[in-house]
């Protein structure tokens, strides 16, 4: 498996490590802005969206079972809970060391990058250059954690309503009411911003 250029899997890969090298390679663009907007400001500044991103994915290749992945929305909602497990275990480790993450620069962002937040910020928002990147990881570090949450589940790892309303423990009818007036903050806080 290699994400952003760095080799993952073991030298004789299964079936399923195939399988899986290859979704993951259909999905990592996206993988990545899921990371980079659940993450938050803080922990961008400590840690870049590839090093979580490949740690996630070392650990799912590792724990790979032994059963079918042809279900490709199965794996993709196996990708993405990793990603935001690690997310939680390197927040929480910066948090527990007291690290001052505010003083860190940002890295700089990538064409794949910008495209998965276009699918989020709508046509007139469309990220094409590290500030308008920014802005959008800004809006973000601007709304709640469920407005936050119901974007990406959406937008960025394209569960269904059934899906992300069960993930959040609500109806279908919630989440699609709260997905609607969270896009409208986000385009709210992008046009403030412009």
């Amino acid at each position: 498996m290699v994400a952003d250029g760095k080799e993952l899997s073991r030298p004789e890969g299964s079936q399923n490590e195939q399988l899986f090298n290859r979704m993951l390679e259909k999905h990592l663009d996206e993988i990545r802005a899921f990371v980079r907007i659940r993450a938050g400001r803080l922990l961008r500044a400590r840690e870049t969206e590839s090093d979580i991103v490949q740690s996630a994915c070392r650990e799912v290749l590792i724990d790979l079972p032994e059963r079918s992945l042809e279900d490709e929305s199965e794996v993709r909602r196996w990708l993405f809970t990793a990603a935001m497990r690690k997310i939680i275990d390197r927040a929480r480790y910066h948090e527990a060391d007291k690290r001052d993450a505010r003083r860190e620069v940002i890295e700089g962002r990538t064409e794949a990058l910008a495209a998965c937040y276009d699918s989020i910020a709508g046509p007139s928002h469309q990220a094409r250059s590290n500030e308008a990147c920014q802005r959008i990881e800004e809006a973000f570090d601007r709304i709640s954690e469920d407005e936050r949450e119901v974007i990406l589940l959406a937008r960025i790892a394209k569960l269904s309503h059934e899906e992300i309303a069960a993930h959040m423990g609500r109806t279908v009818l919630a989440t699609r009411s709260l997905l609607s007036r969270a896009l409208a903050r986000i385009a709210g806080l992008l046009d403030q911003r412009d």
